[in-house]
């Protein structure tokens, strides 16, 4: 086991996902990890968990602390699993933490975790709050006001992202029609 220069345990599991974000069923593969919201007036954390099957925001949380309750409460919105499922993250100390792990093993999960310092390994997820900010935040500043205006913002994006905004991969359409389109 890896230890951290304090001499806490670091729990690093393999790259099981190795960049494949691809899924054949919903839920099967899922991303999270954290962003930064540097736009109201105190700091905001948003994280994120993404279903591979078609692109859907299954859950998200933002927070004015960037800890493990931030993770265990995103972790919480995910349904309830009846098949084998792998939920990839970076290796934050978040998600290395105990008690996250204990979480995710008593929900069924298998964790996958990127190498360290490559984001890459969950480009996925890192592209899907880029998309965030850059479609809203840089394009409009008024939205950066106050931190009650930027989790509106994330709310409604997020819902916008789901619902709305097509997809090339999905056919042109939102992840939630895909869905829906496609139930298994």
């Amino acid at each position: 086991m890896k230890r951290k220069k304090t001499g806490q345990p670091l729990n690093v599991v393999d790259n099981i996902l190795n960049r494949d974000f691809t899924a054949k069923r919903p839920l099967e593969k899922l991303v999270t990890d954290i962003t930064y919201l540097p736009f109201g007036s105190k700091m905001q954390y948003l994280s994120t968990i993404i279903d591979l099957y078609n692109g859907e925001i299954i859950a998200y949380k933002i927070d004015d602390k960037q800890d493990v309750h931030l993770v265990l409460e995103t972790l919480r919105q995910i349904p309830t699993l009846t098949d084998d499922c792998i939920l990839h993250s970076d290796q934050g100390s978040v998600y290395t933490s105990d008690a996250f792990q204990e979480n995710v093993k008593q929900k069924g999960i298998t964790m996958s975790m990127s190498r360290k310092g490559t984001p890459a390994d969950n480009a996925s997820i890192e592209c899907f709050h880029s998309n965030l900010k850059h479609e809203t935040f840089y394009l409009e500043p008024h939205l950066k006001s106050s931190n009650e205006i930027v989790a509106q913002t994330v709310i409604e994006y997020i819902k916008y992202y789901n619902e709305t905004r097509i997809q090339a991969k999905l056919g042109y359409l939102s992840p939630v029609e895909f869905r829906k389109l496609n139930r298994l």
